[in-house]
């Protein structure tokens, strides 16, 4: 009877011992595309005083409500703003979800801009940037962008900076930083598994859920630059 019990004891403790060694794999893959993201190039996360200028900031979409910006999203804005009054930038292409009547995060982020004294010319419209592999992706692809300054909140920039250089934009970013409130932690707790599906579409650039053909709008900013109308 007692060897019976010893060889139930030992079975019991490989069981927990495969246990243990389970969980702790399943921590290794959850976390490592977060590692992957953190481990990234912090050089290049900037603030709007001390970022190299580039041609283009990208400024990802953040909800509007009543067709006005969210205040996070305003504050992307305002950062975009003051990059392009610095002359850090010459274009602003701002980038967010469009897919349904009535809810236009572009549209919205246009305006903002617009009313505050970019010229109309200067900002570009990406109505398919519906998530932020998308943006990068059509960024490059469609619109033509290779080098930028990426503008989103501090808890997301280190994704958008990693996906955008994985699909194929030399990047800088600004983080926005903001005060630790509830949008902040469900914000930051959000990029957990937006860094598992980050690390797959580096892998793999998957194609965006809308490519679309080709679109002059950057070209046509930076000409403007160089060039301007009227």
């Amino acid at each position: 009877m007692r060897v019976i019990r010893v060889s139930a004891l030992l079975r019991g403790r490989r069981r927990q011992r495969r246990i243990f060694q389970s969980l702790v794999l399943l921590s290794v893959l959850a976390l490592a595309p977060s590692a992957w993201l953190f481990c990234a190039d912090s050089s290049r996360i900037r603030t709007v005083a001390d970022v190299p200028a580039e041609p283009v900031a990208v400024v990802f979409g953040a909800g509007v409500v009543n067709g006005e910006p969210t205040p996070y999203l305003a504050h992307r804005l305002d950062a975009a703003l003051q990059l392009y009054q610095a002359h850090k930038v010459q274009a602003i292409l701002v980038t967010g979800d469009n897919s349904r009547p009535g809810y236009n995060e572009p549209g919205a982020m246009y305006d903002y801009l617009v009313a505050r004294g970019v010229p109309a010319v200067r900002v570009v419209r990406d109505y398919a940037g519906f998530d932020t592999w998308d943006s990068c992706t059509r960024a490059r692809r469609v619109f033509g962008v290779d080098h930028a300054v990426l503008v989103s909140q501090d808890y997301h920039v280190r994704r958008a900076l990693g996906l955008c250089q994985a699909a194929g934009i030399d990047s800088y970013a600004v983080g926005v930083p903001e005060g630790r409130d509830a949008t902040w932690y469900f914000g930051a707790l959000r990029e957990v598994p937006g860094a598992d599906k980050a690390a797959l579409s580096a892998i793999f650039h998957p194609n965006p859920t809308d490519l679309g053909p080709k679109e002059s709008g950057v070209a046509r900013a930076l000409a403007d630059a160089v060039h301007p109308a009227g």
